[in-house]
């Protein structure tokens, strides 16, 4: 019963707000649950696919251990406003064609085998991690969706309707933020970084890699972001605002930890 009258309250909230035309860039009428809920049902989603193959973690153990204890190194910085409330759960997607990497409402993260491979080095596995845990600490995600798919929709979605699930789970894989929230995202990156041992600017290091690399397509990540060199500019610059010290890119045993992949 409480659970419909929230329902009808957000739904009139929905209808008010488009009937004002208000800006929602920033603006999140859903709450924590509600992110958690359209998260684990986006995941189900993409994890029934048969296309996606994701990396079973019973059987790689080593491997994601690895890629946990990069994470954990992020969520102890201090930084992070959902430590506690999210679960932070990542899975790897066996396909080295794609160089992406996506989080869901509520803190799920993906990665490609496509980018793990492209990185070099473990601090820069930890700056794109960082960047898209970021995305999901300020809840960009939900923001984002509700511009594309309406209140509405999103609202139907959370309460049980699983017809529009897989539109949105596309939607979150390709999700195109706007400039704010990938600057934000990025500044996140150095934050969460800026308390460990590892470069903080390492999320810019793999921006200047794809510039490096002269690629004719460029990586899923890059198709609707902002100019990659203005990327690399403004990481470093942040580090340097924030007079981060860390220069270690544990490149070696990032290495080793490819080995892993199956």
């Amino acid at each position: 019963m409480k659970r419909t009258i929230i329902y009808s309250w957000l739904l009139m909230l929905g209808f008010l707000l488009q009937g004002c035309r208000i800006s929602q860039e920033g603006f999140n009428v859903f709450s924590l649950n509600d992110d958690l809920t359209l998260g684990k049902q986006v995941v189900d989603e993409i994890e029934k696919d048969p296309k996606t193959q994701v990396i079973d973690s019973a059987s790689n153990t080593a491997l994601y251990q690895y890629i946990y204890a990069v994470r954990d190194t992020l969520l102890q910085s201090g930084g992070i406003r959902y430590r506690n409330d999210f679960p932070w759960r990542i899975r790897v997607i066996k396909n080295d064609s794609i160089i992406n990497a996506f989080c869901t409402p509520g803190g799920y993260i993906y990665l490609y085998t496509g980018i793990l491979k492209f990185l070099d080095a473990e601090d820069q596995l930890a700056g794109v991690l960082g960047h898209e845990m970021g995305h999901a600490d300020l809840r960009h995600s939900t923001q984002q969706i509700t511009k594309m798919f309406g209140v509405q929709l999103l609202l139907t979605v959370i309460a049980g309707d699983k017809s529009a699930v897989k539109d949105i789970s596309a939607a979150l894989i390709g999700l195109s933020f706007s400039r704010k929230h990938e600057k934000e995202a990025d500044q996140c990156s150095v934050s969460y970084l800026c308390s460990s041992t590892y470069c903080a600017d390492a999320g810019g290091k793999f921006f200047e890699k794809i510039i490096g690399s002269g690629m004719e397509t460029p990586p899923e990540i890059l198709s609707t972001h902002p100019d990659p060199g203005d990327r690399v500019e403004a990481y470093t610059n942040y580090k340097q605002t924030l007079g981060c010290s860390g220069n270690t890119t544990y490149k070696e045993r990032y290495q080793k930890m490819l080995e892993l992949l199956p």
